[in-house]
């Protein structure tokens, strides 16, 4: 039972590669592997109340990535809603691809230490829609996304969710992160940016943005906008810091922002007739988001999950130090590749769990294993297009055909992947 619960989360990976020649929502086919998990591990004779705790913990931890992104497509939604984002994009005149993919890299590299690569994707992602207009041209450009904001967050303590893990376990400090991490990062962002610099050709088409007025009857003002656009970022800044100040989980400083970004909007919208509060509301806003995307999200999550309690996770992680003789760069490296694959969530907290914080050595406090297993899991989803909240995120947001990342994406994120690898490897050695 237990290796038909890795079979159907094999047929259920292959049913969301390919959602557009079967043509069965991604999103469904991870509820219905997340469900089946479950219910295989039920089924194998496992104790009951063991598995209902399982289930029960993990979907806390699910429910708060899933609330916080929910909070955070809205507070994006409502910036858009008020065509905040102009700020930035009247600001990027240019329609040459490779200026403006160098453009967007680098805000997106920043912006994802900042914030973190889930939440900078989904403001990327938004910002694209102002920029592009063709289809093809904007998912190329959201598949560098996901590679920038992967590489930026991998150096941040907040970027990404296994560095924050690592962080807040006590293997790895705040400066530590930074210095040995930013080099390899900015090395597994740059090394596709400069591949691409010499084949990528043309310039993009600007959307007509008579569009983006067609669901306003009365357009927001100058003030509004920018008003709405400053408390947006602020609210998303603020995620960090209130999380650094509270120790409680991101999705409540999200929370609390949304909030206070909701009922600013209550205040100035109070004297606008029904039709223009609804388009420019929280309320009006909701309906625009995603939902699908969130969904789908739960699924994956909910199958990835099944397979760490049921144990195949920790399985596969004492295998790799079998196979490679405890040799920290090739276990990390593997691991890295993998968390393309599963979730990088559950494979860090396997090492954690697997390695004890030793008092010398490359498993030490700051240690090399733990600088590199940062890096790996971070940048290491950048693979696949599912391999990383970010990604998971642009999938959903712009329904990005899972064999076309593969086909046009994945190889640019491997070198990076591997240069970023070897230049870490490098630095350790001089």
């Amino acid at each position: 039972m237990l290796t038909l619960m890795i079979a159907v989360f094999v047929l259920g990976y292959f049913a969301i590669a390919l959602e557009h020649p079967f043509k069965i929502d991604k999103a469904a086919s991870a509820l219905i592997t997340g469900v089946l998990v479950w219910t295989l591990f039920v089924l194998s004779g496992a104790d009951q109340h063991f598995i209902e705790e399982e289930l029960l913990h993990h979907l806390s931890e699910i429910s708060s990535i899933l609330f916080f992104l929910l909070g955070a497509m809205t507070i994006v939604e409502l910036v858009d809603a008020h065509e905040g984002f102009a700020i930035i994009t009247d600001k990027i005149t240019t329609k040459n691809k490779v200026k403006l993919l160098w453009v967007i890299s680098v805000l997106t590299f920043f912006f994802s230490a900042a914030l973190d690569n889930l939440t900078t994707s989904i403001v990327m992602i938004s910002l694209l829609r102002k920029l592009i207009d063709d289809k093809y041209d904007r998912w190329f450009f959201a598949g560098i996304v996901v590679v920038a904001a992967n590489a930026g967050g991998a150096w941040s303590p907040i970027g990404d969710v296994t560095t924050t893990m690592l962080w807040i376990g006590g293997q790895l400090t705040t400066m530590t992160i930074v210095k040995t991490l930013i080099v390899p990062s900015l090395v597994a962002m740059l090394v596709p940016l400069i591949v691409l610099t010499f084949t990528l050709k043309g310039e993009v088409t600007r959307p007509n943005k008579m569009h983006g007025l067609e669901h306003y009857t009365n357009p927001t003002t100058s003030f509004e906008r920018n008003l709405i656009f400053f408390l947006g970022v602020a609210g998303l800044l603020f995620v960090p810091v209130f999380k650094t100040l509270t120790h409680l989980p991101p999705f409540m400083g999200m929370m609390l922002s949304l909030g206070v970004l909701w009922a600013v909007t209550e205040v100035i919208h109070r004297s606008k007739n029904n039709e223009d509060k609804s388009n420019l509301s929280v309320i009006g806003v909701l309906r625009k988001v995603d939902t699908a995307s969130v969904l789908f999200f739960l699924g994956i999550l909910l199958a990835v999950a099944g397979l760490q309690s049921a144990g195949h996770l920790a399985i596969m992680a004492g295998n790799l130090n079998e196979w490679f003789g405890g040799n920290v760069y090739a276990i990390n490296i593997v691991i890295g590749l993998l968390s393309a694959i599963v979730d990088n969530v559950p494979l860090v907290a396997g090492s954690m769990g697997m390695y004890e914080i030793a008092a010398v050595g490359d498993f030490a406090k700051d240690g090399v294993f733990w600088q590199f297993l940062a890096f790996c899991a971070g940048t290491g989803g950048s693979a696949l297009i599912i391999g990383s909240a970010a990604g998971v995120a642009v999938m959903g947001l712009e329904k990005i055909d899972f064999v076309w990342y593969l086909k046009k994406i994945s190889i640019l994120a491997l070198i990076g992947y591997f240069a970023g690898a070897g230049t870490y490897i490098l630095m350790q050695s001089l």
